[in-house]
Formats: C-alpha cells, sequence, structure tokens
C-alpha cells in the first residue's frame, strides 16, 4: 500500500474504500500515530457513527476484525479521535497525530458466566483475554478484553509502516497514553511494545512487556494447542516472562526464571492465562 493525495490507496493504484466524516479540524501537523479501539458492535456501525455530524467523532482509518480497512479523514486534516490529551510535553494531540480506530469491544465484564461489554455486547470465551490494564490501580482485579485479531494487527502494522515512513511520525502510541486516567484504548490485548519494536526498532530487551502467568501453564513450541509442549512445562502460576511477539491468542514469551529444572525456555502461551506484572 501507498499514500497518495494523503488517502491510502492499494499496490495496484486503487484506493482503499472511504467514507467521508464531517467530524474533522483543520490542517493537521503530523507527529504520533495513535492506536484505539471503536468500543462498538463491529467495522460497519462504528464507521456510520464516526461519519455521524452528531458522533463529534472520528478517526482517519478504522481497521475490521477481518482486516479491511476504511478511510474517513485525509492524513492532512485534523480527525477528532484523541479528545483531551497530552503527550511529551504537548496538549491536544488530534492537532499532531494520526487516528486509527480497530474494532474491538473493549473491557469486559463476567456475568452470569458470559463476558459482555458495557454496551450489552456479549462476546465469546476464545476472543477473550484476561488481564490488568497498564493504568490499573494496584489491587485492581484483571478484566476481560476481546483479543485481536491476527488480520487487524497485520493490517495495523502495514498501515503503520506507511504512515511513518510518510509523515515522519515519531512514535506508535495508545489513547491510553495520551489520556491515561480517562480511555483505556487500545488496551492490553494490543501488542503495542512488539510493533514499536518492529517499526523503529529497540533499544534493549528491557522495553519488551512483563507478563505472569496466572495459572500453570504450558509452554509450546509454536502458537497453538496442536504444537508440542516444551520441557519445563507447566510453569508455575506466577512466574514471570517477557513478551516477544503476539500471534491471536498466543505470546512468544522468554520466561526469565527457572522453572521445574529448565534455564532458558522460549515458546509461546495462551494469552488468556497472562497478565501484564
Amino acid at each position: 500500500m501507498k499514500i497518495r493525495n494523503h488517502r491510502l490507496i492499494q499496490d495496484d493504484g486503487s484506493s482503499f474504500p472511504y467514507q467521508a466524516s464531517p467530524n474533522k479540524g483543520g490542517a493537521l501537523q503530523p507527529r504520533w500515530l495513535v492506536m484505539h479501539y471503536t468500543a462498538g458492535g463491529g467495522a460497519e456501525g462504528s464507521i456510520r457513527w464516526l461519519v455521524d455530524p452528531l458522533a463529534k467523532a472520528s478517526a482517519h482509518l478504522v481497521i475490521g476484525r477481518d482486516g479491511g480497512i476504511t478511510q474517513l479523514v485525509p492524513f492532512n486534516v485534523v480527525a477528532w479521535h484523541a479528545g483531551a490529551s497530552s503527550w511529551q510535553g504537548v496538549s491536544g494531540l488530534n492537532q499532531y497525530s494520526i487516528g486509527i480506530e480497530l474494532d474491538n469491544v473493549g473491557r469486559l465484564e463476567h456475568i452470569a458466566g458470559k463476558w459482555v461489554s458495557p454496551l450489552k455486547i456479549v462476546v465469546p470465551d476464545d476472543q477473550v483475554r484476561v488481564a490488568n490494564h497498564k493504568n490499573d490501580a494496584p489491587g485492581t482485579p484483571p478484566s476481560g478484553w476481546q483479543t485481536y485479531t491476527p488480520e487487524q494487527i497485520d493490517a495495523a502494522f502495514r498501515v503503520a509502516q506507511v504512515l511513518i515512513a510518510q509523515y515522519e511520525l515519531q512514535d506508535l502510541i495508545g489513547h491510553d497514553d495520551i489520556a491515561p486516567g480517562r480511555k483505556n484504548d487500545p488496551g492490553p490485548d494490543f501488542p503495542m511494545a512488539s510493533l514499536r519494536g518492529r517499526l523503529y526498532g529497540r533499544q534493549s530487551d528491557a522495553d519488551l512487556p512483563v507478563l505472569i502467568s496466572a495459572a500453570a501453564l504450558n509452554v509450546r513450541a509454536g502458537p497453538g494447542a496442536e504444537h508440542a509442549i516444551l520441557p519445563g512445562s507447566p510453569i508455575p502460576a506466577g512466574t514471570r516472562a517477557r513478551a516477544l511477539e503476539q500471534s491471536g491468542l498466543w505470546w512468544k514469551v522468554d520466561v526469565l526464571d527457572e522453572v521445574n529444572g529448565v534455564m532458558d525456555l522460549v515458546g509461546w502461551c495462551h494469552g488468556r492465562y497472562l497478565r501484564a506484572a
């Protein structure tokens, strides 16, 4: 993909779907790329809302769970996605950032045996990761979070590559970074550190997040239950591991402690049983 006249263009020269939002401002001075989740019930519904004048909100792009991309605002125009926000001494990030919304309902409550969003959307168990948000107060019980799909993460990465190159964006950040007391998106399932490392390079392993196992957990040779269980499994509850990359619901981790007599254990664990340290 590429950018032409501040519109996202496919490799064959055709434009990605475009639905113009009236919820926009003046000329944009892009410095950062900000990731969000929609908190809605589907990409189409979220797009309809973001192009409605009553919403008074928009984004430059919406990425569906199938990886489909729709543009709402040109990249040289302010979109209303950040609200009250600040980053690195700069306030009002709408003026200085490109915003991407990913179709995801966000934080979930466990009610009557089901995972339910604030909009009463029920999410299947196999799309839920249980984790604390990085901005949760100490002692806060973990919540459920709808997981992102591999197609979404791949689309987000490819779009970010193009935008960073075209507009020389300084960093990839979340809405929860620029409005931490107010917003939770994109939440703990979005692989921010992994994507940032792939896009900008890492200074050291210290830049990668540390996860803790919430239960005894098998470490496997690949991202799925069909892969072999590695020696040293299961790791005990409370084991620390550094997150290396994500594939759907699975995380590749480097176990930081010796477990069951095995050192340097690196493999894949299901994200449902991992939480942020």
